[in-house]
């Protein structure tokens, strides 16, 4: 099994790795941030152990930015910041699990493999909103069982909103899922999109709607009464 160990303390990146490795898993380490959002994105690691406290690009935007893509790679938060709030707002931001330093090796192996059997059993392997499917393996959406079409930035934005039915993602989040190599693309591009994806999907039984202020949400379309 691969895990991604995200440590930027040089001395216990070293040790746990070297403990995981005698356990039998494959570790790669990696001490910055933005690299390890990379290396994330590239999903290729059965499990992530992230502390928060990296350089560059912080744990919870990792998470946060992470989830937006619909990327569901197990991540277990490993950090110093024991308080109540901080636990909260880590599993807010989309981690599976949260253990606080100083740790002991051997619940963190146990929590690795109820992540990794909560994956191997398919949790998650399907998102539905109204008649609107998302297979995670193939990547592909349906309308019931109908295949849909969408462009990449469609699908993109897509994922995100139905990883969460119901929650609102704001548009600067989405602005990274859709344009993620274009930093001069303004906020409006988002709406363009949107504005395609409603009349792709008025059969599907489910709406986009807007939040002024805050973002969009993907929810089963209202019945209207006559």
């Amino acid at each position: 099994m691969k895990i991604l160990l995200v440590e930027d303390d040089a001395d216990m990146s070293k040790a746990l790795a070297r403990a995981l490795d005698k356990r039998g898993f494959q570790v790669t380490t990696c001490a910055d941030g933005t690299h390890a959002f990379r290396q994330i994105r590239e999903e290729t690691n059965d499990l992530v152990i992230l502390d928060l406290n990296i350089p560059s690009l912080d744990g919870l935007h990792i998470l946060q930015r992470t989830r937006a893509l619909s990327i569901s790679v197990p991540i277990i938060v490993l950090t110093a910041r024991g308080a109540v709030g901080d636990r909260v707002a880590g599993l807010n931001a989309g981690a599976d699990d949260y253990l606080a330093k100083p740790f002991d090796l051997e619940e963190l192996e146990a929590r690795i493999h109820a992540q990794l059997r909560r994956k191997g059993n398919g949790e998650e392997s399907m998102q539905k909103c109204g008649r609107l499917r998302f297979e995670r393996s193939s990547g592909a959406f349906y309308n019931g069982e109908e295949p849909l079409e969408f462009t990449p930035r469609e699908q993109a934005l897509l994922k995100a909103l139905i990883a969460r039915p119901g929650h609102a993602v704001n548009r600067e989040r989405l602005l990274q899922v859709v344009f993620p190599d274009d930093a001069n693309v303004q906020v409006e591009a988002i709406e363009v999109v949107i504005h395609r994806l409603r009349k792709k999907l008025m059969a599907t039984q489910t709406e986009i709607m807007t939040l002024r202020g805050v973002g969009y949400l993907l929810r089963p379309q209202t019945v209207r009464q006559a």
